[in-house]
């Protein structure tokens, strides 16, 4: 059904730990995934032989040494042997309603790209994948995990071939998961938000395997690139430009006021010979805004966490 690839990180210490369970967690999915690792850094071969995956060690990278989106992605359109793609960060352990929310949505539309915001869980040692396993992670979620910012994507699910070519981004620095979305937009996929029928679960880490810490991963020279092969931020989009949420009820449009504004707000990267109308649409629209408030309505903006 479906094909799960990753770059993982070196295998050492408490990443080595939370790499396992994430990648346990996709083998134990129904129906079976394929699952591919790239990358010969240290443990990632011989994790990929101890959990029965396979491996890819030659991977195309930039002068930093750090994998290329671009190779992953051409690499495993190549490779798989399913109609779907699945890129995870090696960080996140997917469950039973992944795969369900995968099956629902195949049925809704033929193009789209699903995406979800993600629950942040401090996990310390290897999980035990015996029976009743996903019970106890999500009662654990339910009491210690935190639903993270719409900011930043970890999982994105599309037919095979899709989106095309993707720019050389590097790999685990901000920027290229918000342009994935965009892409998504400019092609007219689908982009789904899942967040409501997928529990997604990354677990905490710090950033010691870059040399830059957080700072380089989020502001560094590869993160500036990454931007700078978007387009700029005008083409880095968040998981609130979805064009359709899905729910245990379906697939349904986010139509509130806000959506239609921001709408309007990007319409011209799109259409650009619509810039002006939509300028001028967006000015009534906030006119009315402020009208509303002064009147006491209020026009609710949709909720913001800030990043750890």
């Amino acid at each position: 059904m479906l094909t799960i690839f990753t770059a993982p990180k070196p295998f050492r210490g408490h990443i080595a730990v939370i790499q396992k369970n994430a990648i346990r967690s996709w083998l134990k999915l129904c129906p079976e995934c394929e699952v591919i690792l790239f990358g010969d850094e240290d443990g990632v071969a011989e994790t990929a032989a101890e959990l029965g995956t396979r491996y890819v060690g030659e991977v195309k990278r930039n002068e930093y040494g750090t994998p290329l989106i671009s190779d992953l992605f051409a690499q495993a359109q190549r490779l798989t042997t399913h109609a779907l793609l699945c890129y995870s960060n090696a960080d996140i352990i997917l469950m039973s309603d992944f795969l369900q929310a995968v099956e629902r949505l195949s049925h809704y539309k033929r193009r789209f790209l699903m995406v979800g915001r993600r629950w942040n869980l401090d996990v310390t040692s290897l999980l035990n994948f015996d029976s009743g396993w996903e019970d106890r992670l999500r009662s654990r979620v339910r009491r210690e995990g935190i639903l993270y910012s719409h900011k930043a994507m970890d999982y994105f699910v599309f037919p095979t071939g899709i989106l095309g070519s993707v720019p050389n981004f590097a790999v685990g620095r901000a920027g290229w998961d918000n342009w994935m979305l965009y892409r998504a937009r400019e092609l007219g996929v689908a982009v789904v938000d899942a967040t409501t029928s997928v529990m997604a679960v990354h677990q905490n880490h710090d950033y010691s395997h870059y040399n830059r810490g957080a700072v380089g991963v989020f502001e560094g020279p590869e993160a500036k690139r990454n931007v700078e092969l978007a387009g700029g931020l005008k083409y880095l989009f968040r998981m609130r430009d979805a064009t359709y949420i899905l729910t245990p009820e379906g697939l349904k449009r986010p139509l509130d006021w806000w959506h239609l504004r921001r709408h309007l707000d990007t319409l011209p990267l799109f259409h650009p010979s619509l810039q002006l109308p939509a300028q001028v649409l967006l000015k009534i629209i906030c006119l009315s805004h402020a009208l509303r408030s002064q009147a006491g309505w209020t026009i609710r903006e949709p909720e913001e966490e800030n990043r750890e």
